[in-house]
């Protein structure tokens, strides 16, 4: 089992690369030895210079009738107290004259993965890091065009935004008391500006932090385990939600918005894989999406979801 030779693995002190789909029942670990003989590229670098590369990307969207019918969906089992906050994500066709080996090699991401030439993805958002019998979280939930005027202003005083902010800080930090105690928000609800293709967009994040069981290498496949699906990327409840998201996307998210990460035989560092290319027969699709809440409005979450579909 996966998760058990994670825990191996972290017990031994051996360094490994480990992946697991949305909805962690396909779940990869490769030693970084195995890791040379496979056909899978990662990068994770805290420190990253954004670079404009001149690439063509066409879009092609999901119509806005079908987006919203899923979206009144939503906003149905919200209304009826299945959920309160839901990721809603879909797929988009894109067009590029780019393989997946030179859009990894153009990307600037702080989590980069490119896994054979099956998709490839680059990611601004950590899953959780583990330092020093510390476990970090750093939830990230909205965004915004900063060339709106006064943009950095306008999204932390949106009440909406605001509210859905909430909700996963408070879903991430029970999903962090599952495993940790002294559970505490370190920084609430600040922003960092991101490039999106020719955009600029300001991201909202917040982090919690709090402290393992001294023994947690030996626990490591099992304290994951509790953590999956990414809470930032499903919603609240969680198990009522993962039913409500199955039923309503009518796709499979498969590694999207997964989870990746590298133990280094002494500390974990891992990413969400969102900002997503696949490659299917019928060409790439791009996977993306936003949280929805009572307060959503269907044009500004269909609009921000074409948003992150770029490039970087």
């Amino acid at each position: 089992m996966p998760f058990e030779k994670i825990n191996a693995l972290s017990r031994e002190g051996t360094p490994f690369l480990f992946l697991s789909d949305f909805k962690a029942e396909n779940v990869e670990v490769f030693t970084l030895d195995e890791l040379k003989k496979s056909d899978i590229e990662f990068a994770i670098c805290e420190e990253y210079v954004y670079k404009a590369h001149p690439h063509f990307l066409k879009k092609s969207p999901l119509d806005f009738a079908l987006y919203k019918k899923k979206f009144d969906a939503i906003i149905e089992e919200i209304r009826s107290g299945n959920t309160y906050i839901l990721n809603l994500t879909q797929p988009t066709v894109i067009d590029t004259e780019l393989s997946l080996q030179e859009i990894y090699a153009l990307a600037n991401a702080h989590y980069k993965l490119r896994y054979k030439d099956e998709f490839v993805c680059f990611s601004p958002e950590k899953f959780v890091q583990i330092n020093d019998d510390i476990i970090h979280t750093f939830p990230m939930k909205g965004t915004i065009d900063a060339a709106i005027p006064h943009a950095e202003e306008k999204i932390l005083a949106n009440a909406k935004e605001m509210a859905e902010h909430i909700m996963i800080v408070d879903l991430l930090r029970n999903d962090l008391s599952i495993v940790a105690r002294d559970v505490k928000v370190d920084r609430f609800r600040y922003t960092q500006k991101i490039q999106a293709g020719e955009k600029e967009l300001w991201q909202v994040s917040s982090h919690i932090s709090g402290v393992l069981p001294k023994d947690w290498r030996e626990h490591l496949g099992d304290i994951l385990h509790s953590l999956l699906p990414a809470g930032s990327i499903s919603g609240a409840p969680k198990k009522s939600t993962l039913d409500i998201i199955e039923k309503t996307e009518m796709y499979e998210r498969g590694f999207f918005s997964g989870v990746f990460g590298l133990f280094d035989g002494q500390s974990f560092d891992s990413g969400v894989m969102i900002r997503f290319i696949e490659k299917t027969r019928d060409g790439y699709v791009y996977k993306s999406g936003g949280g929805i809440t009572l307060d959503s409005d269907a044009v500004s979450e269909y609009e921000e979801m074409l948003d992150k579909i770029y490039l970087p």
